[in-house]
């Protein structure tokens, strides 16, 4: 008896705690924000992560705080999101670091380097090790504060419209690759490209470019990199543990 008194009164209290919960958010002020991205929306994986978490934000505030995710080219272009939230030309941005290793190398560190960390190890470093104190008082430079936002894992290698069967086969070859990778393979020969997501596979089509990484399996095909280019290599050991 003892028991189910106590159940009853603990789904009342329940109950009344998800009645208040709706009263606090009303005294509450309404926030808005602007969230660039630099992914197209065709990636539910990438572009929607950022989609969910502003529908659980506004969730969890009762419509209170509201973040509206826009993706590449809506606002700014992908490669632009950095600069976008330092000049607070929007309030957030969901993006890669290593994008924008043109201003400071450093930033690829944040995301992976060729060689470097594990998704493991990168995520144990910026939590137990350090490593988002660090990046914290990097940031501060450009305006911002970093959240790490999840790992993809090891990234596969990449589509090329041609067969690479010896490392002088890299020589000359246009390859749309992320970060300061491009700096370790241009040491082979490599041609490298920096290009948006969304516009690599009309310049793979074209033959603007011979060969691009972009994720994995999953990702690259939704983008349709398979249709235009047929060897398919990995692992990526440029990226071995990207952070987003």
């Amino acid at each position: 008896m003892e028991r189910r008194s106590f159940l009853k009164k603990a789904a009342v209290g329940a109950a009344a705690g998800a009645a208040a919960a709706p009263a606090l958010a009303a005294d509450l002020p309404t926030i808005k924000w602007r969230c660039a991205s630099s992914f197209p929306k065709s990636l539910d994986t990438l572009y929607g992560a950022a989609d969910l978490v502003s529908k659980r934000v506004a969730a969890a505030t009762g419509g209170k705080f509201q973040i509206q995710v826009f993706a590449a080219g809506e606002i700014v272009p992908g490669p632009a999101v950095l600069d976008a939230v330092k000049d607070a030309t929007v309030e957030c941005g969901h993006t890669c670091s290593y994008y924008y290793v043109g201003k400071d190398p450093t930033f690829a560190i944040e995301t992976c380097i060729p060689f470097g960390l594990n998704s493991r190890q990168q995520t144990a470093w910026m939590m137990e090790g350090g490593g988002l104190e660090l990046f914290r008082e990097f940031f501060k430079d450009y305006n911002i504060h970093n959240i790490p936002c999840g790992n993809t894992g090891a990234q596969m290698g990449g589509w090329f419209r041609k067969e690479i069967k010896t490392v002088e086969d890299l020589k000359g070859l246009k390859f749309r690759v992320g970060g300061f990778t491009g700096q370790a393979l241009a040491k082979l020969g490599v041609v490298p490209q920096q290009i948006p997501g969304s516009d690599i596979y009309p310049a793979l089509e074209k033959g603007t470019i011979d060969a691009a990484e972009w994720v994995g399996p999953y990702d690259d095909q939704k983008l349709g990199f398979n249709k235009v280019a047929k060897y398919y290599y990995y692992p990526g050991f440029w990226e071995g543990g990207p952070q987003i």
